[in-house]
């Protein structure tokens, strides 16, 4: 089965995605639009990005003193994305946007990260100009977004430094404002910015005309000092070229210069520095300091950022979910055409038999389903969560607050699940490869190098277990975390009705019921220092128990379509959902145990005991 197959599957007889053109927003578009955008894509992806995986995997980016050097088909492929319409593609007309669906954006971004997550689309650049979009002035938009939007202008997201990464708080970067008149700037009110951004992503490279960086840093206060906590965090546009007020380059140069290259594990082909502002290499108007123009109000940059963290969350979880599958269509692939092996017998093997393909085997066929239902269930939730975003902005007022919660609550999940378990799918792709997985000679090793990050960048593992935990179950006292036991207690009760399916509706609610006593148990007088030390395993429940509801409903579409007309293709997501109820749901109990008692092992051992 084919990767378009499931996404076809998983759009219009599962989410009824097509639907959505009845609302005004997507008047203008059918299934037959929806199939031209995904039919472009596919197309691209195979073209210019899946061939090239391995190259861009091999040579990697090099300074030579003045510039990035990338190879060729890294310009080509994200020539042919920008030009394909989809950095823009959820944008008003007026944009220069299709007004598509997130839900279609989402799915037609799929078959990149597949083919080449590495060389890498425009996920950055179109979260930096949507945010522009949220808490940029009229102008800001014209200038900078508009722009990224056509793929003239790239955008990065500036946040981590050397000493403080996941800890935002710790940001040191300066911003003072550049002269008596820095609030008449039509651009924005204009800021002299110093200091070190560490982990950027496209932070310097020449695919583009020019790089618009979106820095968070800390305005002094009248004593001179930075304000301590989130609280003195506010955002600044910051170009890498300066630009004018009609979208022009002036010609000269910001303060902003490339300190270094990361030489990572993975994702190699993908340009990762760090920048220095305001060392003075660059002088602007002959004075040390890179020129920032301010994003909303003072103090709030990390309110403004979040819009665009958040967004790039659900983006992750897409990569961590397409580069799982990736390796679950390279690993089926070697095991129907591997021989090894033979079958048992009364007596033992017979070796005069003719060797097995090792898809005949068992075990196979165990890590393969693996495989599937953490590939697959992945994608269906993030593709659910596209559709949340969908119902969030073009739904009636409380289809859209209903959306909102569920968003709150199952961004954490859509992060970090696929992120753990489709990392764990690239292991087991390696494992059915054998010896050969370990080698370069085939495509898996990658496939986890590339994943490994996901667990780290955009919100750590660790920071979206404790906002699971710690802030998302208990906002709106527990309204969301309500709506999402809600649906999926429908989602069991439908499948009550269904004799194959009833099982596993039985071991949903009472997964559900596992969750919701664990959690009260949790908060139920604990210190949040004392509940949050095991907010990982919490997490790791919780996501298991939303994926098998996901499976569940998934299943509930693809036995009634098998009870019509069998087919392999809901045969085996049959099997996938049964493996993941009879393998991987029961793995829920060990975890809460711990959340539940509120288990203070990791917490309790002394430092000096390592």
């Amino acid at each position: 089965m084919s990767l378009r197959s499931t996404v076809d599957f998983l759009l219009y007889q599962w989410l009824q995605a097509d639907s959505l053109s009845q609302r005004t927003r997507f008047a203008d578009h059918s299934r037959e639009t929806f199939e031209a955008v995904l039919d472009t894509c596919e197309r691209i992806a195979r073209e210019k990005y899946a061939p090239f995986n391995r190259l861009v995997d091999v040579q990697e980016p090099q300074f030579d003193g003045e510039k990035v050097i990338l190879p060729q088909a890294t310009f080509d492929a994200q020539k042919a994305y920008a030009e394909s319409g989809m950095l823009s593609a959820a944008q008003d007309y007026e944009m220069g946007g299709m007004q598509l669906p997130y839900t279609i954006e989402a799915a037609a971004n799929s078959f990149f990260a597949c083919a080449s997550i590495s060389i890498g689309t425009g996920m950055l650049t179109t979260g930096n100009a949507n945010l522009l979009m949220v808490h940029g002035t009229p102008l800001q938009k014209e200038v900078f977004a508009r722009h990224e939007f056509s793929g003239r202008f790239s955008g990065t997201m500036c946040l981590s430094e050397p000493q403080a990464g996941s800890s935002l708080g710790d940001v040191a970067t300066r911003a003072v404002p550049d002269g008596d008149d820095f609030e008449s700037e039509p651009l924005g009110a204009r800021y002299r910015l110093t200091g070190n951004k560490m982990w950027i992503s496209a932070g310097e490279h020449e695919l583009n005309e020019n790089i618009i960086h979106l820095v968070l840093a800390k305005i002094p206060g009248p004593d001179g000092k930075l304000v301590a906590g989130t609280r003195g965090i506010s955002l600044f546009i910051v170009p890498k070229k300066m630009v004018g007020t009609a979208g022009q380059l002036t010609g000269e140069r910001n303060d902003v210069a490339l300190a270094g290259l990361n030489h990572k594990l993975g994702w190699r082909g993908t340009v990762n520095t760090l920048l220095n502002f305001g060392e003075g290499k660059f002088p602007v108007r002959g004075q040390a300091g890179a020129i920032g123009y301010l994003v909303g109000k003072p103090g709030e940059g990390l309110r403004c950022m979040f819009h665009m963290m958040n967004e790039a969350r659900i983006g992750v979880g897409i990569a961590a979910t397409m580069l799982g599958l990736a390796g679950y269509y390279a690993s089926l692939e070697y095991a129907r055409n591997r021989p090894q092996g033979r079958a048992m017998g009364e007596g033992g093997k017979d070796v005069s038999q003719p060797q097995l393909r090792i898809i005949e085997h068992a075990d196979i066929k165990r890590m393969l389903l693996a495989q599937k239902s953490y590939g697959e269930g992945a994608l269906a939730l993030e593709l659910y969560c596209a559709r949340l975003v969908d119902e969030q902005h073009t739904g009636s007022a409380e289809v859209a607050d209903e959306a909102r919660l569920l968003l709150e609550i199952l961004t954490p999940i859509a992060k970090s699940w696929p992120s753990e378990w489709c990392l764990e799918a690239n292991s087991l792709a390696i494992q059915i490869h054998g010896g050969y997985g370990y080698t370069r000679d085939f495509p898996v090793e990658q496939y986890w190098r590339d994943n490994r990050l996901n667990m780290i960048h955009e919100g750590t593992h660790g920071i979206q277990a404790m906002d699971l935990l710690g802030r998302k179950v208990l906002m709106e006292n527990g309204r969301g975390l309500a709506l999402l036991a809600a649906r999926i207690t429908a989602t069991a009760k439908r499948a009550a009705g269904v004799p194959d399916l009833a099982a596993h509706g039985a071991a949903l609610l009472a997964a559900l019921q596992q969750v919701g006593s664990a959690t009260q148990a949790a908060w139920s007088g604990g210190k949040p220092v004392d509940v949050l030390a095991n907010a990982v395993p919490y997490m790791q429940a919780f996501g298991h128990t939303v994926l098998a509801w996901i499976w569940l409903d998934v299943a509930l579409v693809a036995q009634a379509q098998e009870a019509a007309v069998s087919s392999a293709a809901n045969v085996g997501r049959l099997g996938a959902a049964r493996y993941f109820y009879h393998y991987e749901l029961p793995k829920i109990g060990a975890w809460l145990q711990v959340v539940a008692s509120r288990d203070s092992t990791c917490a309790s051992v002394p430092e000096d005991a390592f």
